[in-house]
């Protein structure tokens, strides 16, 4: 069996399972949100009765972080329907936010779940998280099955502890060679998605293996992982290693059983690529596939750059950030101070990758944080950690576009309307070639900085 077959064999209590079959799961974690979890609990409430208790008060992560910081009253109110849900039934991981006017004084809150599931030690290699979110296949990075659901198959869950999956047949992408300095794992994955269209991986698992994967970091695995879904996959996976082992040691004392494909497992499909031998992507509005060269669109001009959401706005995305910055000023000799040519706006996507851009130091700095090079080149300050402008959201959400604008972000879609208007233009890119992009007012090629 692949990896996925063997997870949802073992949540099911089955010896083995086929593309194709259809088996009840047992599922180890449920996440939800803000915007999916009142339409949830209401199902729940409907089905199982106003006085139901969930199935397991300790498998259940419910995260705030969509539309919060907004004075839009709808918005507010789902967070209200959260915190009065988890105080009926005793929810032990809810991550709370009252204080909107300054998050830091939210201990609880975390902001976006994706990241915040990582960090807070609740993904786990070998187990079933599933989330009311499509882009909970982020957590597949960590050798488990991870994908979105909706409200009525959430809401069933909360009663049961289980759903009916379809097993789906794996694809897979073994990337080798050496990562040029100049690539990050948004290039690799917008190749990917380049390479086989939106629908390419439809209710597909996609597993990802060669030596380039193993090179790569937790957080740049999960950049991988987060946009399957915009190939149509059912899920996304990276095997567990040393590398994941050693992230979680201090994040979960939970015990774990990672599981790995067979050598004889079927695979629908095999991809290969030579890392070494790609550049720098964009993939143009308005789709996830729609790739081209950086270095091609170099004359499309632009209004703005954003850098965050679950898929750009961790904290190596930062710090690539600020190294193609640091790079700006020694290829020029010209002093660092308001240097960009267009507002470049930054959303953590948790509270601690927040911190992190005020305390680490970025290497090569001489001592200096991503906040300090942020704050000299000209960028935004640092926004309160959420979804941000990702989705669009209220029309008071920080960096929307409330006008026809052409963007660059290290977000994961690029629909129109998407990020908020929707005759706006987003150009989904790298930290590095956001980052870049936002020194020259076009969409710019990291290499010009990054020499």
């Amino acid at each position: 069996m692949t990896l996925t077959e063997k997870i949802l064999a073992r949540a099911s209590e089955k010896p083995q399972l086929f593309p194709g079959e259809n088996a009840w799961v047992s599922v180890d974690i449920l996440m939800t949100h803000d915007i999916c979890g009142p339409g949830s609990f209401g199902i729940f409430k409907k089905e199982f009765g106003s006085n139901a208790k969930v199935w397991d008060r300790e498998k259940i992560v419910i995260i705030p972080e969509h539309y919060i910081f907004t004075s839009d009253e709808r918005a507010n109110r789902n967070v209200g329907i959260l915190r009065d849900f988890c105080t009926e039934q005793n929810i032990k991981y809810f991550y709370d936010i009252t204080d909107l006017g300054n998050f830091r004084a939210n201990p609880d809150y975390k902001g976006v779940c994706h990241v915040a599931l990582a960090q807070e030690g609740h993904c786990r290699p070998g187990e079933v998280l599933l989330g009311t979110d499509s882009y909970t296949c982020t957590a597949g990075a960590f050798g488990q099955f991870a994908t979105g659901i909706g409200i009525t198959d959430a809401g069933f869950l909360l009663g049961t502890g289980k759903t009916l999956l379809k097993v789906p047949p794996t694809l897979r992408f073994v990337l080798e060679g050496e990562m040029p300095d100049y690539l990050l794992a948004k290039d690799l994955i917008l190749q990917i998605i380049g390479e086989i269209s939106v629908a390419g991986a439809a209710y597909k698992s996609m597993e990802f293996t060669g030596t380039t994967v193993e090179s790569l970091s937790m957080e740049e695995r999960m950049t991988l992982c987060n946009m399957v879904i915009e190939a149509g996959a059912k899920n996304g996976v990276v095997p567990a290693d040393t590398t994941t082992f050693n992230y979680l040691e201090d994040k979960t004392s939970l015990p774990y059983e990672p599981v790995y494909s067979d050598e004889q497992a079927r695979f629908l499909s095999e991809y290969r690529f030579d890392v070494s031998k790609l550049e720098p992507l964009v993939a143009k509005p308005h789709s996830p596939d729609n790739r081209a060269l950086a270095r091609e669109c170099k004359d499309v001009k632009i209004d703005r750059v954003y850098i965050g959401s679950c898929t750009g706005g961790k904290t190596e995305d930062f710090l690539a950030a600020a190294r193609v910055f640091l790079a700006s000023v020694r290829a020029t000799f010209i002093v660092m101070a308001k240097r960009l040519k267009v507002p470049t706006f930054l959303v953590p996507a948790t509270q601690k990758v927040w911190m992190g851009l005020y305390t680490l130091p970025v290497p090569g700095s001489g001592g200096k944080t991503c906040s300090q090079i942020f704050e000299e080149v000209g960028c935004d300050t640092p926004a309160s950690p959420s979804c941000g402008a990702c989705m669009g959201g209220p029309l008071d959400t920080y960096a929307r576009l409330n006008e026809p604008k052409v963007c660059v972000s290290t977000t994961n879609r690029n629909f129109p309307g998407r990020m908020g208007h929707k005759e706006g233009q987003i150009y989904l890119a790298s930290p590095y070639t956001a980052a870049a992009s936002a020194l020259t007012g076009y969409v710019t090629d990291p290499r010009e900085f990054l020499r």
